[in-house]
């Protein structure tokens, strides 16, 4: 199993345990390190604690649901740079747009393929200026 020569750390929060799983799986088998939350008060906590590189964010859960999330970490001057994608089984025009006004970068309809995980994983890489390509050891980050 390849890694990348600098570590990626993803944040997956969602309270549907399949969904963890699964996006764990996916992006642990492309070399990324990968920390779940089950909901909003355990992510920020850890968004706190480890300073993920990207956060992925489901949009329905108790207690605090993904919008709220999302504003309060976008909210934080150490934390609002981190890319956030929206997880939801809703596709409509006003959840995107809800969405990017509390601050997400994109939006993911559920479910999702292993491809279009790692897709928007490597879109954000690219954005930042890392590389996507996790089979080259010695590959550096800009």
């Amino acid at each position: 199993m390849s890694t990348p020569s600098v570590s990626f750390k993803v944040l997956v929060i969602d309270d549907s345990n399949t969904i963890r799983r699964s996006a764990e799986i996916f992006l642990r088998q492309a070399g990324f390190e990968v920390l779940l939350s089950e909901d909003g008060f355990d992510a920020l906590s850890k968004v706190n604690d480890t300073m993920p590189d990207m956060i992925f964010c489901d949009v329905l859960m108790p207690r605090l649901d993904g919008y709220q999330t999302v504003a309060i970490i976008k909210r934080s001057p150490r934390h609002a740079g981190i890319p956030v994608v929206m997880l939801s089984s809703k596709d409509g025009v006003f959840d995107k747009a809800r969405g990017r006004m509390v601050g997400a970068e994109a939006y993911l309809t559920k479910p999702f393929t292993k491809d279009q995980l790692l897709h928007a994983v490597q879109a954000h890489r690219q954005a930042t200026g890392l590389s996507t390509d996790t089979s080259q050891s010695g590959s550096t980050p800009s």
